[in-house]
């Protein structure tokens, strides 16, 4: 439970937040215009697609968070045992 905490905490963390909003920008809109591309264009865009659309941006931020905070955790809990 104390990982999942970990996890929603680093979700908003302002360390973590530029790196992810940066991979969500990129991934996500490469995705959106493979996944959706062709419903912008031809504006057919329906409700069911814009969310999936913004799912397209959460989806990339949320794995680059999880990234950092392992990466986070890991580099902390070598420290400790560096320590030792």
């Amino acid at each position: 439970m104390n990982f999942v905490k970990g996890y929603l905490a680093a979700l908003c963390d302002r360390n973590f937040a530029p790196t992810g909003l940066k991979v969500a920008a990129i991934v996500g809109s490469i995705l959106l215009v493979i996944n959706h591309g062709s419903a912008l264009a031809s504006q057919q865009m329906t409700q069911e697609r814009w969310l999936s659309a913004i799912l397209t941006y959460l989806v990339p931020y949320a794995v680059n968070i999880h990234g950092q905070f392992i990466s986070q955790k890991n580099r902390k809990q070598s420290q400790k045992k560096s320590k030792h």
